[in-house]
This record gives C-alpha cells, sequence and structure tokens, in this order.
C-alpha cells in the first residue's frame, strides 16, 4: 500500500458525456450506487502485521474537480474512503486507491455510476439495467487470491533480465503529463488483423518501439520490457471486486532486432507464452506464498514494510514501463445517445499507458513523469507510419491549471530558513563578540533541535496520537543528551520522561473525545504511552533516578491506565 509524492497509486476512470454533468443527480446516482457495492465502503487500516481493509459507514461525497488527475487518496492514518467521485463540465471522474479495487472493479462502478446517472436525468427514457442483480455481498468482497491457492503448485522461479530504465529526471505529480489519444477501433483492429497479432499486441510492440528511439546507443545492452497486467477472472472464475490481477512482463531485445515485423512476432510469442492457465497459476501462486508464510507473517508491520518496499524495488528493475488494456465497455444502444467516450489512465513514476474500448473508440492515455514527451511523440509517429488514423485529445484538467505554491509548503520553507538564519545570527553574533565560537555550539544544538521537534510534528501531523508517542521518544532523547552534555544533573530522567509520559497519558483522552476515535483506533496508543510511564519504575530500580516523586506518580498513574484497559476492555486488549 505504498504511496507518496512520487507515486499516489491512484488510477482515473472517466466518462465523458454530450452534456453538462448536474451535480445534484450525480450525488444521487453515487448514492444508489454505492447501495449495490457497499464493498466500497472501506477505509485502509495499519495493523500488527499487515494492512487490511475495513467496512465504514463514511457517506461518499460528489465534488467538482480542483486538484490534479490521480492526486492521493489513500492518507496514513485517515479514516477516509479510497475512492473519488468528482466531475467538469460533461465529465464524470471515478478515481481509485489501488488497494481498494482494480480496473475491472472500478469498471463495473463506473457503468453503474454512469447508468444511474442517466436514468435520474432523463426519466422520460428507458433505459436498460447495466449491473448483475444476481450477485451478493459476499461475492463482490472474496478474496479469490486465496480461494485459488494451493501449496502444491510451484511458485514461479523464472529470473527476469535487468531491463532499461528510462533516463531523465522525474516530474512532481502535480507536473505529471497527461496524454490521451483516440484512435478508431475499426482501422486499428484492420491493422492488427494485417500483422496477424491483436490490438494488445500491437499497441504494446509500438510502445516498446516509442521507448527504443529514446534510448541512447550506449545502453542498449538491456531488453525494453513492459508491465501488461492481467485479469485473473478470464482464468479463474471469480465475481470479486477486491483486486484479482496478475501481471506478465514482455519485452524485446533491439540489440538483436529493431524489425517491427520481426518485433510483433516476438511479443507475440511472449503473450502466447505467458498467457497459459499453468502459468497464470504459478505466478500467482507466487504472490499469495509470499503473504501465507509464516516467517514473514510473524515479522511486525513495521518492520516488515521496509523489507516489502526493498522486494518491489528488486522486482521493478526488470520493467521499463507500464501497458494496461482494461477492455471493451459495453452498454445497451439507448445509452449511446449520451455517452461520448471513456477513458483511463494512472499515476506513475516513470510512464504508464492504460487504453480502454467504448463503441468505435480506442482510448490511449499516456501518464509520465518525464519532463519530455519524445515517447508519446514517437508512438504518434508510428501511428502515422502505419496509417492508423488518431486523434489527439486537449487536456483540460483544472486542478493542473492551478500553479499556486500551497501556504503550507511556504511556512514550511520559511520555518526552515529562519532556524538556519537563528544559528547562522548566533555564531556571527558570538564570534564578534569573542573573537571565538563557544556559545554558538550550544545555541546551533538548540535550534537543531527545535527543527527536528517541529518537523517531525509536521510530518506526523496526520495522526496526533502517534504524533504524541514519537514526541515524546524523541523529547527525551534530546533531554539526555543535553543532559548529559551540560555535566549531568539528572534533570531529564527525574522530569522530562515522567512528566511527558504523564502529559501524553492525560492528553489521549481528550484528543479522543474531540476526535470521536473508536477503540481500536486510540488502545494501540494507550498502551504504548502506558508502557512509557513505566519506563521511570525500571529506572528507579536501576538507581538511576534522584527525585523519585514524578516516576511514582507516573508509574502509579500508568499501572491504573493497564488495570482499567484490562477490567473494563478485555475483549479490546
Amino acid at each position: 500500500a505504498a504511496t507518496g509524492k512520487k507515486d499516489t497509486r491512484v488510477f482515473r476512470f472517466y466518462c465523458q458525456l454530450k452534456e453538462d454533468i448536474q451535480a445534484d443527480l450525480l450525488q444521487k446516482a453515487l448514492e444508489e450506487t454505492m447501495e449495490h457495492y457497499p464493498v466500497f465502503s472501506m477505509v485502509l487500516r495499519k495493523g500488527l502485521f499487515w494492512f487490511y481493509l475495513e467496512q465504514r459507514d463514511l457517506p461518499a461525497k460528489v465534488e467538482e474537480e480542483k486538484r490534479p488527475p490521480c492526486s492521493e487518496i489513500y492518507v496514513p492514518d485517515h479514516k477516509t474512503l479510497l475512492f473519488q467521485v468528482s466531475y467538469y463540465k460533461t465529465r464524470i471522474n471515478f478515481e481509485v486507491f489501488h488497494a481498494l479495487t482494480d480496473g475491472t472493479g472500478a469498471m463495473l462502478f463506473l457503468k453503474e455510476l454512469v447508468s444511474n446517472y442517466l436514468i435520474l436525468c432523463h426519466p422520460e427514457e428507458i433505459f436498460s439495467k447495466v449491473s448483475e442483480d444476481m450477485l451478493t455481498e459476499t461475492d463482490f468482497e472474496e478474496d479469490s487470491f486465496s480461494q485459488y491457492y494451493s501449496s502444491d503448485i510451484p511458485g514461479n522461479s523464472e529470473k527476469k533480465p535487468r531491463a532499461i530504465r528510462l533516463p531523465g529526471e522525474r516530474l512532481l505529480h502535480e507536473d505529471m503529463h497527461i496524454t490521451e489519444i483516440v484512435l478508431p477501433v475499426k482501422e486499428l483492429h484492420a491493422k492488427a488483423k494485417e500483422y496477424g497479432v491483436s490490438i494488445t499486441i500491437l499497441i504494446t510492440a509500438m510502445f516498446l518501439c516509442s521507448i527504443h528511439e529514446e534510448i541512447p546507443k550506449s545502453r542498449q545492452n538491456r531488453p525494453i520490457a513492459l508491465m501488461v497486467p492481467v485479469n485473473l477472472r478470464n482464468y479463474f472464475p471469480s465475481q470479486s471486486m477486491a483486486n484479482f490481477f496478475g501481471w506478465i512482463e514482455v519485452g524485446h531485445d533491439f540489440s538483436q532486432t529493431s524489425d517491427f515485423t520481426e518485433i510483433l512476432a516476438h511479443v507475440k510469442e511472449q503473450f502466447a507464452a505467458e498467457l497459459v492457465e499453468e502459468k497464470i497459476a504459478r505466478h500467482m501462486n507466487s504472490y499469495v506464498r509470499l503473504e501465507k508464510n509464516p516467517v514473514i507473517r510473524a515479522v511486525p508491520l513495521e518492520i516488515k514494510k521496509y523489507f516489502l518496499m526493498l522486494g518491489a524495488n528488486l522486482s521493478s528493475r526488470s520493467i521499463t514501463a507500464v501497458y494496461s488494456n482494461i477492455g471493451i465497455l459495453r452498454f445497451p444502444k439507448e445509452y449511446n445517445q449520451y455517452i461520448d467516450r471513456f477513458g483511463i489512465f494512472a499515476s506513475t513514476n516513470s510512464m504508464q499507458l492504460c487504453s480502454c474500448s467504448y463503441e468505435n473508440e480506442m482510448v490511449l492515455g499516456f501518464t509520465s513523469k518525464l519532463p519530455k514527451d519524445n515517447i508519446q511523440r514517437n508512438f504518434l509517429n508510428m501511428l502515422k507510419k502505419e496509417e492508423i488514423p488518431y486523434t489527439e485529445k486537449t487536456n483540460n484538467f483544472p486542478g493542473c491549471s492551478l500553479k499556486e505554491k500551497k501556504e503550507e509548503q511556504r511556512i514550511v520553507q520559511v520555518f526552515n530558513f529562519v532556524c538556519i538564519a537563528a544559528a547562522i545570527l548566533c555564531g556571527m553574533i558570538n564570534y564578534l563578540t569573542r573573537e571565538k565560537l563557544d556559545w554558538f555550539w550550544f545555541a546551533a544544538a538548540g535550534c537543531l533541535c527545535g527543527w527536528l521537534i517541529v518537523a517531525v510534528a509536521y510530518a506526523k501531523r496526520r495522526n496526533i496520537l502517534k504524533n504524541e508517542i514519537i514526541q515524546l521518544i524523541l523529547v527525551t532523547v534530546i533531554a539526555v543528551l543535553w543532559d548529559k552534555y551540560t555535566g549531568w544533573h539528572g534533570w531529564s530522567l527525574d522530569f522530562v520522561l515522567p512528566f511527558g509520559a504523564l502529559a501524553v497519558l492525560g492528553s489521549i483522552p481528550v484528543i479522543v473525545k474531540v476526535q470521536k476515535l473508536e477503540k481500536e483506533e486510540y488502545l494501540f496508543y494507550l498502551v504504548q504511552a502506558a508502557f512509557a510511564g513505566l519506563v521511570p519504575l525500571i529506572l528507579m530500580f536501576l538507581h538511576l533516578i534522584r527525585f523519585p516523586y514524578p516516576s511514582v506518580v507516573c508509574t502509579g498513574i500508568s499501572l491504573l491506565v493497564f488495570a482499567g484497559m484490562f477490567i473494563f476492555n478485555s475483549n479490546d486488549t
């Protein structure tokens, strides 16, 4: 569930209508859709060993589009839904965090949302339903990975060669380039048939060639490889709206040949070899086997996540870019007069191509963090060369046109500058008044400590309880260091630690009351604070405490907190 400024792990599926959106009717349509798909009322929680999805009764609200496409949706430690429905002029946007569902699940949700909206907008029309009424909530929520997992099927031991990585610096998310190309399916299919391949294979080969043109000859000693997601429902029957996809890796070594016909043949050969049920099952079992490994399961998430991130980075070395074809969206013919097109694109840290089809149009959505659009230009040139007509759509995303600097970012920059300036000013005054640097080092250390405390508080501002625990540890460590380097008087252990632990213990009930937190959201931090309150007891036994009264009070209250938790909340602890 990793996310951040580099890649928000959000994808956008949208529907462009032929009329302006009515926000109130779209809100009503969303509420009706949520009744059919309650599985989308999930929030992502962090457990002791794994992240997990938890059902919450949170309202889904339609908003006018204001942020850049695929902006951050999942905010750690925030109870928020993992999708967002927005609108702009004639466009309905459905943005989803990848942990909630995959492209197929998002397509089903968006189809029903659009259907419900058009039914509300045009009550005079008779629209056919697009949803499956025979399915139950259990069908939507089933864990298909575990259902089809078999320990008897061997894992995938094939080692992939390192692939070429796209060169150049990476843009910030708000500057991500989005290029959309509309292709006529009839002409595209004719061209694919001429080469004896599918449309997906044709687009894949063209994407590989477009990337190849931007790779310097000195770096062409490795293959260019694409990750191609695979809908596992095509191989293992499932109605689940949860993630149920795998992927294959398709590439080509251009040092061997750069003839387009040969590249097409090679790509076709790889698709045929990889898209076999036995091989797909082996890949799928490899994903699940990692989760079911008893050793890995026993490692706490805070430790495990770094190894998972390392593993993800290592596995991405065999990938140059991503191409995801969601497939065809089908609607009854009475909808056609109101729908213009559908489109999809995703956040990325490098480059990704997504595609979907509706009626006789296939929409390709390139997203790129590369400063130049050379690869997209190369792709368009190939379309011209292959005599495939296309239309490049002009992006109209209101969030991207707002280039104002965020106020909070400016405040952080000013604060950083003030801390550095204060330290330099102290050094100047110290040297000018005493012709040497003596007390400056204490002043500089004070500026550093102040900056560190405020910086950590700002970074963890979204979760006040976690912030308090981290601040308690940080302030205590800083106090001990100051105490040590100023001639050890013991005040850090006698006063700072116990009073800090008491302050955290006392503030937790207030925060819980104000934020209306549930037991599972605060008990973990209350236990941590109570354990911190018992540390002075250990220090007293080690004869490190000179003035015992604060430590005795802190220990006593911490023991009372533990007693209260076990007596009154025994089912939750």
